[in-house]
């Protein structure tokens, strides 16, 4: 099954009123790669600007609560995130897990309650440096999906990220054939939780993704895209990733 790839700007705790130029520079490079779906995540403070800046380019959060409303200070539910103007979330973001100490379940709770308010989901999932030496990313990541990832996913709204840890703004990245590994796993564990419509959702590999070696991970089996960290907080280093992709479309 063909599947659109699809490139993923994730802000983290980057961006000030001053970077809106940036988001509306790689906006227009999006739309100059129709071929390519692209979307960028900012911090909850810069959505409803974002948004106004970015023309057809969804914008996204970065996280939001499982709970529609209540005594969660400083959390912003799915509903609120939608109504500022995003159309995804991400959910489950390594980062997260590790320093909020967030669980399977707790991205699963998540990616429910943001499919109900509307918003399109991104669901993380990846092993510790640890981990991997000990031979336990496979498991891991299957055990990570089992418990994170809804029953009723669809592609039309659900796309799966596969993230190490281990290479998150850290310069290195997985081999070409590990990264190829744990995707095809990934892609067999979601058929046989969500059947045939697994293969029309995409998983997106992020970790040190760059304009540099965008081209070579998005020509990987089931690599429908990227999650992208620091190349995508201006557009002189996320372009070359969109193009990566309208070229691999």
């Amino acid at each position: 099954m063909a599947r659109r790839k699809f490139v993923v700007g994730n802000w983290k705790m980057h961006g000030l009123h001053a970077q809106l130029p940036e988001i509306g520079a790689i906006a227009k490079a999006a739309e100059a790669a129709p071929g390519v779906d692209t979307a960028l995540c900012v911090p909850f403070t810069l959505i409803e600007r974002a948004a106004a800046v970015a023309g057809a380019m969804p914008i996204g959060a970065q996280d939001v609560h499982a709970e529609k409303q209540g005594a969660h200070t400083g959390c912003i539910s799915a509903a609120m995130a939608y109504e500022a103007g995003a159309r995804l979330t991400i959910v489950g973001h390594s980062e997260r897990r590790a320093d909020q100490h967030e669980t399977s379940h707790d991205a699963w709770a998540k990616a429910v309650a943001a499919h109900g308010a509307g918003l399109d989901v991104i669901l993380c999932v990846g092993e510790t440096e640890a981990e991997r030496d000990a031979g336990r990313a496979e498991r891991v990541v299957q055990a990570q999906i089992e418990k994170s990832v809804p029953d009723l996913a669809q592609a039309s709204w659900f796309t799966l990220a596969y993230e190490p840890r281990w290479a998150i703004g850290t310069g290195r990245t997985p081999q070409p054939e590990e990264i190829a590994s744990i995707h095809a796993i990934a892609r067999a564990k979601l058929r046989r939780m969500v059947g045939e419509e697994a293969d029309g959702i995409r998983i997106l590999y992020g970790g040190s993704v760059t304009g540099a070696n965008a081209a070579d991970i998005l020509a990987l089996d089931h690599v429908d895209g990227a999650l992208v960290g620091g190349a995508s907080l201006t557009a002189e280093k996320f372009v070359p990733i969109i193009e990566a992709a309208k070229a691999r479309g």
